[in-house]
């Protein structure tokens, strides 16, 4: 069985992904974005953006940027 992201945030289409990695200190975070589309009956991911879809994945990574930061500080 593959390893579940953490955390996803999604907007639209686009999907940012949140990975943790245990360290000793303190846990190291890793983003991903996908896109999502539907191929016939079958729901797809593509890790390749059009322009139309760059506004949204900004949209995602800056609010996964800050569900990481709150979770450095306390």
């Amino acid at each position: 069985m593959a390893a579940r992201p953490h955390h996803e945030i999604r907007r639209g289409m686009i999907i940012a992904r949140i990975w943790i990695a245990k360290q000793r200190r303190r846990p190291r975070y890793s983003f991903s974005v996908i896109r999502i589309y539907r191929n016939g009956d079958q729901w797809k991911e593509s890790n390749r953006l059009g322009v139309d879809d760059l506004p949204l994945a900004r949209l995602a990574l800056d609010e996964a940027h800050r569900w990481a930061l709150s979770r450095e500080v306390g």
